[in-house]
């Protein structure tokens, strides 16, 4: 049966609890996150290879001219983005690999990996989305207003995931379960077993 990892994008409205999820998909060994490239100079907490790989804004323009980069964009002046090779070997040594990226992001990667999983992981409603990052103290209002506003522009673009899973308050391991069931389920997949007739008719 499969032997490829399958690649996860993961993305939802700040406050949907996306990087806590994904630290609990961490737990488990056969998932990974691929490290991002990015254009914009090292800060003082950054290890490079680790944190990012981090190349000039030439280098980058570079590598988005020979088509190295599953999807990029630029935020703030600085170029991001994921190199495919780095994805192609992570999925070809088994890892489910998982990238937590915006939709615009999400839909560059489906084009490169139409395999990819979407998963749109959301708040149980707006009203909880709101709340949230309210909740946080750190968020001024105009932050607050910018960021639900997003919110409903992203989902505009909900019919082009896969799945949704709903993060409910004070169960984050349920809903991290949720997700590895969708990955479990995909990997007996017809699309991840291209090679099972020749392996069910194998002679011993």
């Amino acid at each position: 049966m499969n032997t490829h990892g399958s690649l996860l994008v993961i993305s939802g409205p700040a406050g949907s609890g996306k990087g806590t999820i994904v630290k609990h998909l961490l737990q488990d060994p056969a998932y990974a996150v691929s490290i991002s490239t990015t254009s914009r100079a090292p800060r003082g907490d950054d290890i490079p290879g680790v944190t990012y790989n981090f190349v000039t804004a030439d280098e980058f323009k570079d590598m988005i001219s020979r088509g190295e980069l599953a999807e990029f964009a630029e935020y703030v002046g600085n170029f991001y983005g994921t190199p495919v090779k780095t994805v192609s070997e992570m999925l070809h040594s088994g890892k489910h690999v998982i990238l937590e990226i915006e939709t615009q992001g999400a839909l560059q990667i489906k084009s490169k990996f139409p395999e990819a999983l979407l998963i749109w992981l959301s708040p149980p409603d707006y009203d909880t989305l709101e709340a949230r990052l309210r909740g946080r103290g750190t968020n001024t209002e105009e932050d607050i207003a910018r960021r639900l506003s997003t919110a409903k522009r992203e989902l505009q673009f909900l019919p082009y995931y896969d799945y949704i899973v709903v993060n409910e308050a004070g169960k984050a391991e349920e809903c991290a379960d949720k997700i590895r069931a969708i990955v479990a389920v995909d990997s007996m997949s017809t699309k991840h077993n291209p090679d099972f007739t020749s392996i069910f008719y194998k002679k011993k």
